[in-house]
């Protein structure tokens, strides 16, 4: 056998760098490179390692590593997973800092490869700096945090160990069912050992797309309860993306005339004008979806793990409802009592609809197809649900513009096949609602964790993985505050972002929520925050952001969005564009019931009130 003889960093980079994966007959890097912020834990090994391979395996600089975490999963899920990047840090901090972005990887089902450093497997200098003790148990690192947030986890305490860990880590980052974080801790000593390394070890590896077909009883069940239907319809989730089923979603729709909704994770699976478009499902969905949702007899999920939000915490899909679940994933097909079809989402819709119409072609009867009266009310109730996306996102000359005029004037102002990036606060739920999706790759919202934070660095994961498109980031004031600066690594990576900051003084969307479960506003708007008595600063954030090189500017209104909106098109360099808005008034329309605890006791009449609405509500649970 030959071998080569490399310390254990050099073969771990080695071998990353050879693996490769086949889309549409193209052989790519499944791996776009290393985001790398150093520190004592890893710049003697991995980084050391990471200098030598810099043309196959390219190592980014960040700025935080939290931030290049979440750059690092927007990249896997702009390219539906099909490719993904490393993250290294440092042990302490460092490692912690991406454990965040770990559960936001794993609740959304995204790869990501997580190498932290950890301390010395020798454990001769314990403690050293940035070590946590544990008093009980010496085998426990800061790293251990990642163990409930990985879908597979591995700390090497000797070079060799990597032969069988790479492997199982690649099988779980590119497993259709289990994929998500993956986290080998290196721990420094062990990074700089050497060992005689199969040569074969690093022969290149070609991946390619795993599709699950349907097990065939499972599928005939499902055919069944789809013949049985009069008034089906569809929830498209986030796997018909993964899938690349897009294409079989519209022609399954179309030839069936069956509506179509979507999760935040599904959006843009038919265009925001198709025939069969329902809208958005649930607590931020439209009034066309829910309404019909509750009509149907049968509701096709397809690629969703059907949360709270998706259901309206379990009081829009009922019992009396007949639910397919089609999922490659058994832990989520099986969820709701619904009938399963456990299969990747290209294969099972094609199969489906050759099924319902050669069967029924053989035997010299009219092919299975929905009355088109069920699609017409669609069609009427998505058209009356239109006119309320026209209203709420109309440019208005108010100082203080609401988030649906803002998005509006995004919506109407930027490219076709332009990215918006989202995550958190009350514009995630505005844009299910109101955004008109024109291209099937042009929503790229992170609702799954709802993370402040992610929508910077997760931009400029979009650009990387859309370097051909512009990638606009909406992000509210107080996630501007959490995380921005990738903006910094946006223009020293010529990644150019168009960065729209809503500045609401607070976090508007929880002040709204508080209220509504009678609550006082308190500690939201800075305005109820405790401060000094000249109040909370007024922050430049156009200011802020020219300090970290980008372009930038502060504007009053719509009128002036959309021009600034043209300037920032025309832009080489990221462009943040700063303004005013309101914080008080939201789209009401459309959504459902969202279950929030409401207190049993309180001093407050305005909770007690709403507490007495929220047992009526929960009455519409099934238990």
């Amino acid at each position: 056998m030959n071998t080569v003889r490399l310390t254990m960093a050099q073969a771990l980079v080695k071998y990353l760098a050879a693996q490769l994966v086949d889309i549409d007959g193209n052989k790519l890097p499944l791996f776009e490179g290393v985001f790398a912020i150093f520190g004592h834990g890893n710049v003697a090994g991995i980084g050391e390692a990471l200098f030598h391979v810099q043309d196959q395996l390219p190592t980014y600089r960040a700025h935080n590593e939290q931030g290049m975490a979440h750059a690092a999963i927007a990249f896997a899920k702009a390219n539906n997973r099909r490719r993904m990047m490393a993250c290294t840090t440092s042990i302490g901090p460092g490692a912690t800092n991406m454990v965040t972005a770990a559960a936001l990887a794993h609740v959304n089902r995204l790869p990501v490869l997580f190498l932290p450093g950890d301390t010395f497997a020798s454990r001769i200098p314990d403690p050293v700096l940035q070590q946590i003790e544990n008093f009980a148990d010496s085998t426990i690192t800061a790293n251990d945090c990642f163990k409930p947030v990985s879908r597979y986890f591995d700390r090497i305490t000797r070079p060799e160990q990597i032969i069988s860990s790479l492997p199982m880590a690649i099988a779980t980052l590119t497993d259709p069912a289990n994929c998500g974080p993956v986290t080998i801790a290196l721990p420094q000593d062990v990074q700089a050992m050497s060992y005689n390394f199969p040569e074969r070890f690093f022969e290149p590896k070609v991946h390619h797309v795993f599709r699950q077909p349907p097990d065939q009883r499972q599928l005939m069940d499902v055919i069944a309860a789809i013949e049985k239907s009069e008034k089906p319809i569809i929830i498209a989730g986030g796997g018909v993306h993964y899938s690349e089923a897009v294409n079989e979603l519209m022609s399954f729709a179309e030839k069936l005339n069956i509506p179509v909704t979507e999760t935040q994770a599904g959006k843009g699976a038919l265009l925001w004008n198709h025939p069969n478009q329902l809208g958005s499902v649930g607590v931020t969905g439209s009034q066309a979806a829910n309404v019909m949702v509750a009509q149907a007899d049968l509701i096709i999920a397809v690629g969703t793990r059907l949360q709270d939000f998706t259901t309206s915490s379990r009081t829009l899909v009922k019992d009396t409802q007949q639910l397919v679940q089609i999922n490659v994933a058994q832990f989520d097909v099986i969820k709701h009592n619904a009938l399963p079809l456990v299969a990747d989402a290209k294969l099972a819709l094609q199969q489906l609809l050759y099924c319902l119409l050669e069967k029924n072609k053989h035997e010299k009867e009219a092919k299975y197809q929905v009355s088109k009266d069920w699609l017409s009310t669609t069609q009427a109730n998505m058209a009356e649900w239109n006119k309320v996306v026209e209203e709420k996102t109309l440019a208005t000359n108010e100082a203080l513009p609401t988030d649906a005029q803002v998005l509006g004037a995004v919506n109407r102002t930027i490219d076709p096949n332009d990215v918006v990036v989202c995550a958190a606060g009350g514009l995630p739920g505005e844009l299910h609602k109101l955004w008109k999706t024109r291209d099937a790759r042009g929503y790229h919202v992170e609702y799954g964790f709802s993370c402040m934070g992610y929508e910077i660095a997760g931009g400029l994961g979009v650009k990387m993985a859309c370097p051909d498109r512009d990638v606009v980031v909406m992000v509210g004031d107080g996630s501007y505050m959490m995380l921005n600066s990738e903006i910094a690594t946006s223009v020293m990576l010529g990644k150019k972002l168009i960065i729209v900051v809503l500045d609401n003084r607070g976090f508007g969307c929880i002040n709204r929520l508080q209220q509504a479960c009678g609550g006082a506003p308190f500690n939201n708007l800075l305005t109820d925050c405790k401060t000094i008595e000249e109040g909370a600063p007024v922050i430049d954030f156009a200011a802020h952001a020219r300090a970290m090189g980008a372009f930038a500017e502060h504007i009053q209104g719509i009128v002036e969005l959309e021009a600034a909106l043209k300037r920032a098109k025309q832009s080489n360099r990221t462009y943040v564009i700063s303004l005013n808005t309101d914080p008080v008034h939201t789209t009401s329309e459309g959504g459902s019931w969202w279950d929030v605890a409401v207190p049993e006791i309180s001093q407050r009449k305005e909770v007690t009130e709403a507490r007495v609405k929220y047992e009526e509500a929960k009455k519409q649970q099934p238990y």
